[in-house]
């Protein structure tokens, strides 16, 4: 039977984080730059270690007004700063139950500049530096920080089950009203075919390639929970079981 890798952001505020763990292999948990505080990344971190779920930490720019989804101007430093504050907060709490912080996955903007922005991913490569047992980094494939970090970096290429894509292999605009895929059955159909086919459907109907070890489904996507139920049975139905990669 072969498996797949589901990740999910939680921690971030939302009601269903409790439902959501044990149908997942990976969290990315918010550690206070676009949401969540101490109390919540400690809720979020024994959730993770109850279902023996992988623990990431999900840092942002500090813009919790816009949840971290606008590129805001900073300088690096201070981003710099903000970031290894983010993660060391996590990881101090992750560590402090016995557990282990994984890997680190970028949030919202922040995520999307890493992608085409070389400074913007030489400040989160630098961030990630300052940490003696250098995390997984999550990201998509083809993207600047992915070559920045070939050599150093253990990267993991990422994908999105409830997410459109453009041609170029970036997302959909979530200012579009087409950027989410909220059916449960048309997300079961792009996430089998990234998975089974390697194979993207864009939002032009172009087929294009896709490297992916891990598959990302937003616990903010409408009916999230019932998503992840149905992609259980789906997947079942096909020989293949949801699991983690450790």
């Amino acid at each position: 039977m072969r498996s797949i890798h589901i990740n999910c952001d939680l921690g971030e505020g939302g009601n269903h984080d409790k439902e959501i763990m044990p149908l997942i292999s990976a969290c990315n948990i918010a550690c206070g730059g676009h949401a969540g505080n101490l109390e919540t990344m400690q809720h979020t971190v024994d959730l993770a270690m109850k279902h023996g779920v992988e623990i990431g930490a999900h840092p942002s720019y500090p813009d919790k007004e816009n949840f971290g989804r606008i590129s805001i101007k900073i300088d690096p430093k201070e981003l710099k700063r903000s970031l290894v504050a983010q993660i060391l907060s996590l990881k101090q709490i992750t560590e402090a139950e016995g557990a282990r912080l994984v890997h680190v996955k970028p949030h919202g903007a922040l995520y999307n500049d890493c992608q085409k922005d070389e400074k913007t991913a030489a400040v989160v490569l630098d961030a990630l530096r300052e940490f003696d047992d250098l995390p997984v980094l999550y990201s998509p494939e083809n993207s600047v920080i992915v070559r920045m970090a070939e050599g150093e970096f253990r990267v993991i290429f990422e994908a999105f089950a409830d997410r459109n894509y453009n041609s170029d292999h970036s997302l959909v605009s979530r200012l579009k009203s087409n950027a989410l895929i909220t059916q449960k059955k048309e997300v079961f159909d792009h996430l089998f075919a990234m998975f089974n086919d390697r194979k993207i459907t864009t939002n032009s109907g172009e087929k294009i390639d896709c490297r992916a070890d891990t598959f990302c489904l937003h616990s903010d996507t409408p009916n999230s929970v019932e998503i992840l139920q149905f992609l259980h049975r789906k997947f079942l139905e096909n020989d293949i079981t949801i699991k983690n990669v450790s």
